[in-house]
C-alpha cells in the first residue's frame, strides 16, 4: 500500500486490540518521527505501551485499548506543522498496516507534557491495530471547499478530493481552497483547532495534487 492507497483506506479507528506492534514497525515509525522532526523543527514523540495518553472516563466510554501514541508538539505557534506531520504519520502508519485516531482534546495534556521536554502538544496520535477498520467520514462536496478561476485542472481537482478524506477537528472540514493558475491559497477557521486542522488539510492536497503542479500563495 502507498500512501495515496493509504489516504482513501485510512479511517478514524477508536477501539484497539491489545496486539503489540512489533519492534521492526516500532523503529520504522520512530525513523519517520525523526524525519519529520529533523525536517519541520518539531518535538514529536512515540510513546508505546503506555496507558496514560487517555483519561480513564474517555477510555471505558468512548475508546479502548489506546496503549500506543504519538505526541504532536512543538514550539508555540507550530500548530499547523504538527497537522501537517501528523497527516504524513498517521497515513505512513496505514501502510504499515496499522490504524490511527487524532485526539485534540480528550487527551493527557499534562501528561503529554511531561513527556515532550517543555514542548508544546497540540494532540496525539493513537496508534495500533483497530478493533475494526473504521468507516468514512461525512464529506462535505468539492464545490462547498473549492473554487478555482476558470476552468480546473485535474491535479486540483485531485487535489480537493485528497483534502476531503482528511480528518479535520469535529468533522467540520471548515476550510476552503481556492486556485489561480498554479497558485493555490487555503483558509481554515475552525477555533483552537484551525492551525492543526489546516496542516492535515495541506498535506492531504498535497498528495493528492502533486507538489510539482501548484505553489502554496
Amino acid at each position: 500500500m502507498d500512501m495515496k492507497e493509504a489516504m482513501k483506506a485510512r479511517h478514524m479507528v477508536r477501539k484497539y486490540t491489545g496486539r503489540t506492534i512489533p519492534a521492526d514497525i516500532v523503529d520504522r515509525l520512530n525513523k519517520r518521527v525523526r524525519i519529520n522532526n529533523e525536517q519541520h523543527g518539531l518535538f514529536i514523540r512515540l510513546m508505546t505501551n503506555d496507558k496514560t495518553a487517555i483519561p480513564g472516563v474517555i477510555r471505558l466510554i468512548l475508546a479502548k485499548g489506546v496503549n500506543n501514541y504519538f505526541i504532536m508538539a512543538g514550539s508555540d505557534g507550530a500548530d499547523e506543522l504538527c497537522g501537517y506531520c501528523g497527516a504524513d504519520l498517521m497515513l505512513y502508519a496505514q501502510t504499515l498496516g496499522l490504524n490511527t485516531w487524532w485526539v485534540g482534546g480528550t487527551y493527557n495534556r499534562k501528561g503529554a507534557q511531561q513527556k515532550t521536554e517543555g514542548a508544546k502538544p497540540v494532540g496525539i496520535i493513537a496508534v495500533g491495530y483497530g478493533q475494526t477498520q473504521g468507516i468514512p467520514h461525512k464529506t462535505k462536496t468539492a464545490e462547498q471547499v473549492s473554487s478555482y478561476a476558470g476552468e480546473a485542472p485535474q491535479w486540483f481537482k485531485d487535489g480537493i478530493e485528497a483534502a476531503l478524506l482528511a480528518p479535520t477537528a469535529l468533522a467540520k472540514q471548515a476550510f476552503t481552497i481556492s486556485g489561480t493558475d498554479n497558485k493555490v491559497s487555503i483558509s481554515c477557521d475552525n477555533g483552537i483547532f484551525t492551525g492543526v486542522d489546516t496542516g492535515l488539510v495541506k498535506y492531504h492536497f498535497e498528495l493528492g495534487a502533486g507538489k510539482d503542479n501548484f505553489e502554496w500563495e
